[in-house]
């Protein structure tokens, strides 16, 4: 059975952090506010793939007020999402990300991207896409108040009977 997912998030931008995007971390004045690295990459595509595994979103698995959890790796959530798909007998066939900015530049960082998210999920890094673009000055991401990532995901799930 073919399934496909959809995931958003979106982070405020924030000084005294750093910028954490795909895993990698970016030269940046900014960096993304949250409980977690505030990865709003990963965190869009953790929660694609959950969608299209039909399971709860990424705030079920790793709860903002669980302190345990306070500065987790978004590559490690992944890892984790992972572990729950191979316990469905889920196979990834792709995910498709593009990161909302106008700063800063994101193309020299795709490939690294790619390698750290596909290494996180278990695949190969053809079957990750990530692009970024602006919002071309308009609204909270364009006036620099924040990042947003959308993803979408694809996974073959094993034929389940009928409840």
């Amino acid at each position: 059975m073919i399934r496909t997912g959809i995931g958003y998030d979106v982070h405020r931008l924030v000084s005294g952090r750093p910028l954490i995007l795909g895993g990698v971390e970016i030269a940046h004045s900014q960096g993304l506010d949250g409980h977690s690295d505030a990865d709003v990459l990963c965190h869009a595509i953790a929660d694609a793939l959950l969608g299209a595994a039909g399971l709860p979103d990424i705030g079920h698995y790793f709860p903002p007020g669980d302190e345990s959890i306070r500065g987790i790796s978004s590559l490690e959530i992944l890892r984790q999402v992972a572990s729950e798909l191979r316990a469905l007998g889920a196979q990834l066939h792709n995910v498709d990300a593009t990161l909302i900015a106008e700063r800063p530049k994101i193309l020299p960082h795709v490939p690294l991207m790619r390698e750290r998210i596909a290494a996180a999920l278990s695949v190969h890094p053809s079957q990750i896409g990530v692009k970024a673009t602006t919002n071309e000055m308009l609204g909270f991401a364009g006036r620099e108040e924040g990042i947003c990532a959308l993803a979408t995901a694809c996974l073959d799930l094993p034929e389940r009977a009928p409840s």
